[in-house]
């Protein structure tokens, strides 16, 4: 396993998908996806054989409990906890958009009237990752 430097594994946790990212303890993304609520266990199980995961992160909202003990069955020898949810989707939604500018008319538009075109529940996940860094004062910067 020591293949790979030591990661978070974050998850924004929601009824029918969820968010899922492997961040580095230096906030990079290193890996993100969307996935079905039911696939969350199967999916962290083989994103923890890729990465050396140290820590779950998971957010505090809607399916957090039933994504936690998802997690600590599938994933007991990882430390586990939640995170603060609170205004987390805009601030991915931000992200998405310094990583993926629109591009043609909708450059033109304000971005805080735009939506990505697809579920980005994954960036949801990098910034519980991110916050939970800043929380323990991981993250440079």
């Amino acid at each position: 396993m020591g293949q790979s430097p030591r990661a978070i594994l974050a998850v924004d946790p929601g009824r029918d998908k969820c968010g899922i990212a492997v961040v580095s303890f230096t906030g990079d993304a290193l890996a993100r996806e969307v996935v079905s609520a039911e696939q969350l266990a199967a999916r962290a199980q083989e994103l923890a054989r890729a990465y050396d995961i140290t820590v779950i992160v998971v957010g505090d909202r809607t399916g957090a409990d039933a994504a936690l003990h998802a997690l600590e069955a599938a994933l007991p020898q990882v430390e586990a906890t939640a995170v603060d949810e609170h205004r987390s989707t805009e601030e991915a939604r931000r992200l998405y958009f310094r990583e993926h500018p629109p591009r043609g008319w909708r450059r033109l538009m304000p971005r805080g009237l735009q939506t990505p075109p697809h579920p980005y529940d994954d960036y949801v996940a990098v910034v519980l990752a991110q916050r939970f860094l800043r929380g323990r004062g991981e993250q440079a910067g």
